[in-house]
């Protein structure tokens, strides 16, 4: 698995932008959105919409942060 971060394109509200990510926070990401049945672009539109109370969070790390709270949340649910 590669470590490299890479950027990936998204489009927000009617514009394009990018997110600098490592593949296997953007595939947690597909995962997550596949599990909750909404395309990547609702979530990413989600996250980037609860970052807006912390506007010193860019939209790269708001998606990391999200996607380890999603898998500790998940760990906590299952007792383990």
């Amino acid at each position: 698995m590669s470590k490299a971060v890479v950027k990936y394109s998204v489009r927000l509200a009617n514009h394009r932008t990018s997110v600098s990510l490592e593949p296997a926070f953007w595939q947690a990401i597909h995962d997550i959105a596949n599990q909750q049945h909404i395309p990547v672009r609702q979530l990413v539109e989600q996250i980037d919409h609860q970052r807006l109370h912390q506007p010193t969070t860019n939209l790269s790390s708001a998606l990391r942060v999200y996607v380890l709270l999603f898998y500790r949340d998940k760990l906590h649910q299952t007792g383990k």
